[in-house]
């Protein structure tokens, strides 16, 4: 491999400082791989699933206190703090690599510093990006390589010397104490110290596929979203492409994996998580998927809520947190009716019903996006896929309707930007509080979030062929806290409205929020759905949307003069004519 001086002169401080036993550039085959797993094997950090039902197949057990994203640990490290925005933890350059530095260094002493160059997006693409990262975990490297393309593939799309993103991950002593994930954006930096789980330490992944990204995406005028990516094929074969943003654990795996029940409509798969946007030469937004594996939430999958999804994690799957059954099958809460006898949870242990869960709410699986059964044949196309609608979508027992389209993109703007969802077990923290997430973002733009709306409003401006911007919400439900639509499969019904929509040919009403789907708009031939929990589904209150809106003063007044006008003024707007229908 041919590497940059930059690139050396960079991992040589790192060694200076870490003082590894030894250093391995990684090379992404196969052998590599398969060298990596027979290590973890040896020293217990894998343990073996079942050959014949799991081939090829690991459980990993992270550390009791490791086990999600910890955004109170979790920094943006600019010059100014208000280039971090009031969204971020800030903390100075300076003061972070001093407080993580004392950790670090030294901190691989005994052991194997692995340096990982690896690409986020197909090769030959202009939109992708190249990485190089440090690890002292096999774990991490053996992910790295499902999750990212590795080796001189990667050096080969460096644009200059010191084209990449720097990312330094050492796994410390694992105490919550001495833990932190630290971005540097000015520099394209991440320090990352304490913790093996994915989203801390797999850095490719939401450390620089979002919070790096984001801020490069801003200087180069893309967008880096957490955003799933779909093609809805119509009984003609037309293929129209969605993104989705929807915060983690609240259903996105199992719409970017979705089957249909509709006669002649499929969906096929191009990305469950990350969507990197730019607009082309004739002013088309168009997306790639910057990973090439899956890092998908493991409870409530099964074959009824996502059959591709437990199809595809059958062989070549690094398992987290899961529970284990005594014929060594993964298995979590969900996935069968019932749970089968003699388990051993995700810490090892006997478990027992009444015990709590057996697999952690957060556990994982790690697999290569080609085996899911649902893969778009153009999946890794350079050139990305033609984006013609965006979905905002969240987890809300109330207020927000099931399915509606915005007025503008500005309006669509506004509505991703006041998004707000009920926190899940992806996050440490309180389950089912709602929390503001605009655009499924909040944890994930590396800075401030008012130019980060800006910014949007923006690109906007530059496409000629905008998409339509849609809202979803498949969680609502009634006053017996029932379910009103019944979501999974039928969700299609949801996207084929919205293709429509884009065609032209669909039917909707105008409310105060936007665009709803008309009385018979929506397909529910073979569903059983009483018209009523469709009208309740669909219902916009304008009572509740006011109190709603309210929350937002707040939320949007951290931002100052760095809020743009046309959000404001959306505001007000929506205000203005939900006031009318009270």
């Amino acid at each position: 491999m041919s590497v940059s001086s930059v690139a050396e002169k960079w991992v040589d401080e790192v060694a200076a400082m870490t003082r590894p036993a030894r250093i391995v550039w990684a090379d992404g085959s196969k052998a590599e791989y398969d060298g990596l797993i027979e290590d973890m094997l040896r020293d217990g950090t894998l343990l073996p699933l079942n050959s014949r039902t799991y081939p090829s197949s690991y459980l990993h057990r992270s550390h009791p206190s490791d086990v999600a994203r910890t955004e109170q640990l979790t920094f943006i490290c600019t010059r100014e703090r208000e280039d971090a925005g009031p969204t971020n933890n800030w903390m100075a350059p300076v003061d972070g690599k001093a407080k993580a530095g004392q950790w670090l260094r030294g901190g691989m002493q005994g052991r194997t510093m692995w340096v990982i160059p690896y690409l986020m997006g197909p090769a030959g693409s202009s939109m992708s990006r190249v990485g190089i990262m440090v690890t002292d975990s096999a774990y991490v490297v053996a992910s790295m390589h499902i999750m990212t393309r590795v080796g001189a593939v990667a050096l080969q799309h460096m644009r200059s010397d010191d084209d990449f993103v720097a990312g330094l991950h050492a796994l410390g002593d694992l105490s919550p104490d001495r833990r932190l994930i630290l971005h540097f954006p000015e520099e394209k930096l991440i320090w990352s110290v304490g913790s093996g789980y994915g989203g801390n330490a797999l850095l490719g992944k939401k450390c620089h596929a979002l919070r790096i990204a984001s801020w490069q995406a801003r200087q180069e005028g893309w967008l880096a979203e957490h955003m799933l990516i779909i093609g809805v094929e119509d009984p003609e074969g037309r293929v129209t492409y969605l993104g989705a943003a929807m915060p983690s654990a609240s259903g996105k795996t199992n719409l970017a994996m979705v089957e249909s029940r509709l006669p002649g409509w499929r969906v096929w798969t191009l990305g469950d998580d990350i969507a990197w946007i730019h607009v082309d030469a004739t002013g088309q937004l168009r997306a790639i998927n910057p990973e090439r594996g899956f890092f998908g939430v493991a409870p409530n999958t099964s074959p009824k809520t996502n059959a591709n999804a437990t199809a595809m994690v059958r062989s070549n799957t690094i398992f987290t947190n899961v529970a284990l059954t005594p014929s060594q099958e993964p298995w979590w809460e969900g996935l069968t009716p019932e749970p089968p006898a003699g388990l051993v949870d995700w810490q090892g242990r006997p478990w027992q019903p009444g015990s709590g869960p057996a697999a952690h709410p957060n556990s994982r699986f790690t697999v290569p996006v080609h085996q899911c059964p649902s893969v778009a044949p153009n999946w890794e196309d350079p050139q990305g896929v033609p984006l013609s609608g965006l979905i905002f979508g969240s987890r809300r027992t109330a207020v927000i309707p099931l399915v509606f389209e915005a007025f503008d993109w500005t309006h669509g703007v506004f509505l991703g930007s006041a998004m707000s969802t009920e926190t899940t077990a992806a996050i440490t923290g309180k389950v089912g509080v709602v929390r503001r997430d605009p655009m499924a973002m909040l944890p994930f733009c590396g800075y401030n979030m008012g130019d980060y709306f800006a910014h949007w409003l923006a690109l906007g401006a530059q496409a000629t062929r905008a998409p339509r911007l849609f809202r979803v919400n498949w969680f609502r439900r009634d006053a017996d806290g029932k379910f009103l639509w019944p979501g999974y499969s039928e969700n299609v019904r949801v996207l084929k409205w919205m293709v429509e929509r884009i065609r032209g040919t669909g039917r909707a009403e105008e409310t105060p929020i936007g665009w709803v789907p008309s009385p018979g708009a929506l397909d529910l031939e073979g569903l059983a759905l009483p018209a009523e929990r469709l009208r309740q589904a669909l219902h916009c209150d304008a009572g509740e949307w006011l109190a709603a809106l309210d929350d937002l003063d707040e939320f949007y007044g951290q931002f100052g003069s760095r809020l743009p006008g046309p959000i404001a003024e959306q505001l007000a707007v929506t205000r203005r004519k939900l006031a009318t229908r009270r």
